[in-house]
């Protein structure tokens, strides 16, 4: 649905992007991440015709965004991380002309503007002038003029910037709803959004993808063991010891334990399940086993690991671009 090939974008002697390509399968959801500068905003601009390329191709709906434009964005719902409102028109005026210039046909637009501000919650201002909303109204009205010609595809920066919890959990459950019927990517800082909303992750940094992959598959991979938790009512230099000769046991390192208990972190071969053999030396032992379950990173883990190597510095007079 929609797939990125050898895509670069230069601003002189800058590159915001450089050489990335990726693919984004018919109804998935794919959380594009990475840290500010990265080249996230510059992506999305392209893949939504507002900028072209230096150099590489883009494909949306079966349609190159800049050797036919026009048929690309008619399949394309996109939020700017700023939304595009006209503070001097009304929510409702506002959908209505989106509608119209997106070209949903004119028996439709009715329903159309009430169904998208009904889906974002925003029914409640339909008449309140734009420049007037607060800034997590402003949000909800950009996402729903990206819904109203009901796109195949939506590439979303942002979408839940400057939202409460409440509304937050609400667009969450939102974007999970539509996919399967939309094919989305979409772009935040908030990794948690990712890991509760999303199939696949691209990771970028420097302008260059330095992952594509599941949360799951991308733990395993910067593990490269399995590693499981054990918390044990024993005296700690006796456990660490027998958990130790567990066969397929790697190592064994003490963590934080609770209510007096002491944790452990055993690290084993990878493939190898030791959860069985763990337990069962354990109770063998004579000791109380509170605790048992795997250990994996979390999003910010991974994120920061693929991110935080050393930033080289921009010559004087050149700004890092999004």
């Amino acid at each position: 649905m929609i797939e990125v090939q050898h895509l670069t974008k230069r601003y002189g002697r800058v590159s915001a992007v450089e050489d990335i390509s990726f693919r984004v399968e018919r109804g998935e959801i794919l959380g594009f991440l990475g840290p500010n500068g990265a080249g996230k905003t510059t992506t999305m601009r392209v893949l939504t015709g507002y900028m072209p390329p230096t150099s590489g191709k883009a494909v949306v709906a079966g349609f190159d965004v800049f050797e036919q434009p026009l048929e690309a964005k008619r399949r394309t719902g996109y939020l700017p991380e700023t939304p595009p409102l006209y503070p001097e028109m009304t929510v409702r005026e506002y959908l209505t002309f989106v509608a119209r210039i997106k070209g949903v046909p004119g028996g439709e637009r009715k329903s159309r503007v009430d169904a998208a501000m009904e889906r974002t919650r925003v029914a409640d201002m339909a008449e309140r002038h734009c420049g007037k909303l607060s800034k997590g109204y402003r949000q909800r009205v950009g996402l729903a003029q990206a819904l109203l010609h009901n796109p195949d595809v939506l590439i979303l920066d942002e979408p839940t910037a400057g939202l409460d919890p409440k509304q937050i959990i609400e667009t969450r459950q939102l974007i999970k709803e539509l996919a399967g019927t939309h094919t989305i990517i979409l772009s935040t800082h908030i990794l948690p959004e990712v890991a509760q909303t999303c199939q696949r992750v691209v990771i970028i940094n420097r302008g260059k993808v330095v992952a594509v992959d599941t949360p799951e598959n991308l733990t395993r991979r910067l593990t490269g063991s399995e590693t499981m938790y054990v918390q044990v009512d024993g005296a700690p230099a006796d456990v660490k010891t027998v958990l130790e000769k567990v066969p397929g046991v790697t190592r064994v390192t003490v963590a934080e334990g609770h209510d007096g208990a002491a944790g452990y972190e055993v690290e084993s071969e990878p493939g190898r399940d030791v959860r069985r053999d763990l337990a069962r030396t354990v109770v063998g032992g004579g000791w109380g086993l509170l605790e048992l379950r795997p250990v994996r990173l979390s999003l910010e883990d991974i994120f920061l690991q693929l991110t935080t190597e050393e930033q080289p510095q921009a010559p004087q007079g050149e700004a890092t671009i999004q």
